[in-house]
């Protein structure tokens, strides 16, 4: 599963690869978050490599599929 998170004042995103991680406990780990229960997001890529973002910088979360076909190119999908 695919995470990008949108930082406050930074024009770049964090994309993080999770793996084979259960969607729906890291979207209750962000919702958590995100309404405050943890000053810090913690997330853990699938090299395991652990990612440490403030939640009060957070401006958004897109959160994708591991399954999801991602086209490359730059023809248009058929």
């Amino acid at each position: 599963m695919d995470v990008r998170i949108g930082m406050l004042h930074n024009p770049k995103e964090l994309a993080l690869d999770l793996g084979d991680a259960d969607r729906d406990k890291v979207k209750a780990d962000i919702d958590g978050a995100l309404a405050g229960s943890t000053p810090v997001l913690w997330l853990t890529d699938k090299d395991g490599r652990s990612v440490g973002v403030p939640t009060e910088c957070i401006a958004y979360v897109e959160m994708g599929s591991a399954d999801t076909k991602r086209p490359m190119g730059f023809a248009p999908e058929r």
